[in-house]
């Protein structure tokens, strides 16, 4: 991917995160002080369990090894604003998701990076040859995900209107480059992704449904409700595929890892179908 793209790439994932920001206030990130529990549940599901499954997955399927690394880079990214989106039109509890999506997105600049480390030192042959890439990946996700998070943040506190008012664009604009940058990858790696389309959907699959799964049942097997169970499921299996294909792109420069998160992308829309289906015909 030429260096154009990849500005356009990196501006793209900094307008979604700062679309984010301007969703937020100080108190969504309070709210774990307040009724700690679920919150506390589903960001031990996203952070911890979810990259382990991933692992797991990789281990049980044996892909190519830029699927392997693709898909705990995937598992390793927190939510975007999509999930947040879902959990609305599912009805979940949406200061749930919120809180979640914030805190879980700050937690990740630290954790992606050992996740990552992790992938290269068991996956790639050439590792040993292979300078580590755990502090670029750092420096990439305090430039794209905290300083943007933290200006859409600072704007809403500044000017709460405005912020409400460039809500709806932001999230337009961020679906719109998330489906142009979707589709060019697919176009640059057809090649690739036709060769090894079957053994790829087949783990992206089981990762979506095992992480969605999971999580909801983790949530009700510590008595929280159907609505609050039904968020963190979602959470669980709705990534932030644009900065999994940021960081693939950009900061590592390999586009081929960026494979497993375009695929995700168009399966978790899919797949959102079911809580919202489930949400919305629930007396709960």
């Amino acid at each position: 991917m030429d260096s154009s793209a990849s500005i356009v790439l990196a501006i793209a994932i900094m307008v979604i995160m700062m679309g984010m920001g301007l969703t937020l206030t100080i108190n969504d990130f309070k709210r774990i002080l307040l009724n700690p529990k679920p919150v506390v549940l589903g960001l031990v599901n996203q952070i911890i369990l979810l990259p382990l499954v991933g692992i797991g997955l990789v281990y049980l399927f044996d892909p190519p090894t830029f699927v392997a690394v693709g898909i705990i880079l995937l598992a390793a990214c927190p939510g975007g604003t999509t999930s947040n989106l879902i959990t609305l039109l599912a009805k979940g509890d949406l200061a749930l998701s919120v809180s979640m999506t914030a805190i879980n997105s700050v937690i990740t600049i630290f954790t992606i990076p050992f996740w990552v480390g992790f992938a290269y030192v068991n996956f790639l042959a050439e590792a040993g040859m292979i300078a580590s890439p755990t502090q670029d990946i750092f420096q990439t996700l305090i430039v794209v995900l905290a300083i943007p998070l933290t200006i859409g943040m600072l704007v809403k506190n500044k000017a709460p209107m405005f912020a409400l008012r460039m809500e709806r664009p932001v999230r337009i604009a961020s679906s719109v480059f998330l489906a142009v940058v979707i589709l060019g990858l697919i176009i640059r790696e057809f090649t690739l992704l036709k060769l090894h389309f079957f053994e790829t959907i087949g783990i992206i699959l089981a990762l979506n449904v095992i992480t969605m799964g999971m999580g909801y049942l983790l949530a009700k097997a510590f008595k929280l409700n159907f609505r609050q169970a039904l968020t963190i499921a979602i959470e669980s299996g709705i990534q932030n595929g644009t900065l999994t294909i940021s960081l693939s792109v950009i900061t590592l420069a390999e586009p081929d890892f960026a494979i497993v998160a375009a695929i995700y992308s168009l399966v978790m829309y899919a797949s959102a179908s079911i809580p919202i289906t489930l949400g919305a015909r629930s007396k709960e």
